[in-house]
């Protein structure tokens, strides 16, 4: 499982971030979802977008969740933006995301982690994301404004403190069903269909 520093979070920009205040514990306006927000079961994941595990689960083991439960409107699943160590790709690859628009955020986080391999190996932390984000319709000037927004930062290092102050995360991925934990770090698809199945019952 992927640690959170407790280290001011740096942006690309070189700009340092001080935590700010905290909400709850229940999806904010601010993100990022998939489904029927009418579903009965309702699934957050905490993730980073430099954390290994996250990558693991959203390569191999979410596509099939997510066609079993969440495009059959029985899950609304709720992605909770956490930074992890490098903490520049981490901010870097959510910003950009963002950037793309609701309809493209998933696909672009799709994309950098199945490109966080490639990223690691070869040091090319800017090139890759320019690549991913230009796929999406962003322009190089886009991105680059993207990736150095002090606003967009700050609300992003506010929803971290948010989710280390009232939900206690520590790491990513972290995985909760109608607001209970059913865990932290690697999970299998048989894992969460028991915690669905539970959490129907």
């Amino acid at each position: 499982m992927s640690r959170f520093s407790p280290l001011a979070l740096v942006a690309l920009a070189g700009v340092l971030l001080l935590a700010a205040c905290s909400r709850g514990p229940a999806p904010a306006a601010d993100d990022m979802t998939l489904g029927d927000p009418k579903a009965p079961l309702k699934m957050v994941e905490y993730a980073s977008a430099s954390c290994t595990y996250c990558a693991t689960f959203n390569n191999e083991v979410f596509p099939a969740f997510k066609a079993k439960y969440i495009d059959t409107g029985k899950v609304h699943y709720t992605l909770k933006e956490f930074l992890t160590p490098p903490n520049e790709l981490a901010a870097a690859g959510f910003l950009p995301a963002r950037c793309a628009g609701k309809d493209r955020y998933f696909t672009v986080l799709d994309a950098i982690f199945r490109s966080q391999q490639e990223i690691f190996q070869t040091g090319d932390m800017r090139g890759v994301l320019l690549r991913i984000a230009q796929s999406a319709g962003l322009t190089e000037a886009q991105f680059n404004a993207c990736i150095t927004d002090e606003a967009a930062l700050k609300a992003l290092n506010d929803r971290v403190e948010r989710a280390v102050k009232q939900d206690g995360v520590k790491g990513t991925p972290a995985f909760f069903i109608n607001g209970k934990s059913i865990g932290s770090g690697e999970i299998s698809l048989e894992a969460l269909e028991k915690a669905v199945a539970d959490a129907s019952k």
